[in-house]
């Protein structure tokens, strides 16, 4: 593990627009893909006739394995620039990519947009439907603040920097609408299917004096770790080993926990002491913010605790929810939303099927500005304040306090319905 600062990168953008291309020839220049496996997929590519799937395959390859439930060198998904290292979150144009990113274990520090410059291509990405636009309305308000746009495919508009100038007003003019302040954004013009300006200057966009990607990334910066917050631990598993007891295993989301302490979980209620505490299998005294741990609690048993529930110390207690009211925005529906829906939520690691009981207000995404009161249905793309009722305890924090868990998602058939944040609790448990 190297001793630079650590950043979690997600890869957002439409599903042709060449992330997975970018993305693996990145990995390739960064070191961290050796000729062989390249020369192995191209190969392979060869035999399907398609060369230009050269760094695709790369991550198509893991991704497939992955999914086959191979566990495959994560070494792969980290890569080094001068000043960070960086894991990559979720594989491009993985279908859970949403869901993981509202619920994922981990929190992305920064975004790459990767936007394709072909004509057609990036029209449909940021059109009504285009996933350049979805992905960058959820990383806004899922708050992921640091972004660098990757203007690709420029070898397919012949380097023009005409071409580049009006993709990139026009995708300067969507990210405003979102929230994002475009004067800290930096706009990349690549190919990463050449591998121009990902890590070198190109000298075919003479045009162009700003930095390559990987310089881009190297301005982000290192988000403060919210130590100063109560403790909360969204549990992922629960195991119970022989010898040692029962151990949670879950991501340290705000504030410290120390062997010793003791710790209470949320919604059962059910405390217990931490008799020690483990990452990467090795001891260690206290976790912080970012750490993936297993933590053994003595005084409670395997059965008491699950998945979703959420561990705190008993004097800041994580807060059970019976209603609250969330702002979000209509991902994808295809009628339209009323009172009485019922879809499930995911938050955290919690999953729970949760009533939509009001709709109090339609709101401008872009403003913030009330557009109607109490609206009588929400279709796909509208923006509004609602009331929730999950219809079994869940734990879930203002986000403007604690935005880890103050973060969900509504899917329903398999897809992301809708994206919100917790404004307010009406009713604690």
């Amino acid at each position: 593990m190297s001793e630079k600062p650590h950043l979690n990168l997600v890869v957002i953008g439409h599903v042709d627009h060449g992330k997975s291309t970018t993305m693996g020839h990145l990995l390739y220049l960064t070191g961290h893909i050796d000729e062989r496996t390249i020369a192995e997929y191209e190969k392979l590519a060869a035999e399907i006739k398609d060369t230009t799937f050269k760094f695709a395959w790369v991550l198509d390859k893991l991704k497939e394995e992955r999914e086959r439930g191979l566990t495959i060198d994560l070494s792969f998904w980290k890569f080094e620039t001068p000043k960070y290292y960086f894991t990559i979150i979720d594989a491009p144009g993985h279908r859970d990519f949403v869901k993981n990113m509202i619920t994922g274990a981990s929190q992305a520090d920064a975004a790459i947009l990767v936007v394709s410059a072909r004509k057609g291509e990036f029209e449909a990405g940021v059109g009504p439907g285009g996933q350049t636009r979805e992905h960058a309305f959820l990383a806004r308000t899922l708050g992921v603040n640091q972004l660098v746009v990757a203007i690709n495919k420029m070898d397919a508009v012949d380097w023009s920097k005409e071409r580049y100038e009006e993709v990139r007003k026009e995708v300067e003019r969507l990210l405003r609408l979102v929230g994002y302040d475009v004067s800290k954004i930096r706009f990349v013009p690549v190919s990463g299917w050449t591998g121009d300006n990902l890590r070198e200057k190109s000298d075919k966009m003479p045009w162009y004096d700003g930095p390559t990607l990987i310089e881009a990334l190297d301005e982000f910066e290192v988000p403060p770790k919210p130590l100063d917050k109560p403790l909360r631990i969204p549990v992922q598993d629960v195991y119970s080993i022989t010898g040692v007891g029962t151990v949670p295993v879950g991501r340290v989301e705000t504030g410290v926990l120390n062997a010793g302490d003791t710790v209470v979980f949320m919604p059962p209620n059910v405390k217990g002491e931490v008799k020690s505490i483990e990452m990467h299998h090795q001891r260690i005294p206290k976790a912080e913010p970012g750490d993936n741990i297993g933590f053994n609690v003595r005084g409670v048993s395997k059965t008491d605790i699950r998945r979703g529930d959420v561990a705190g110390h008993p004097d800041k207690p994580p807060t059970v929810v019976r209603e609250f009211v969330g702002q979000i925005i209509v991902i994808y529906h295809p009628t339209a939303i009323a009172a009485g829906y019922t879809p499930v939520m995911h938050a955290h690691t919690a999953q729970v099927a949760c009533r939509f009981v009001e709709l109090l207000q339609k709101i401008d995404p872009r403003t913030g500005q009330v557009i109607e009161e109490k609206p009588s249905f929400l279709k796909t793309g509208d923006s509004a304040i609602v009331k929730f009722q999950p219809l079994k305890p869940v734990v879930l924090e203002v986000y403007s306090q604690i935005p880890q868990l103050g973060r969900f998602a509504i899917r329903d058939m398999g897809t992301t319905i809708a994206a919100g944040v917790v404004r307010e609790i009406t009713q604690a448990a």
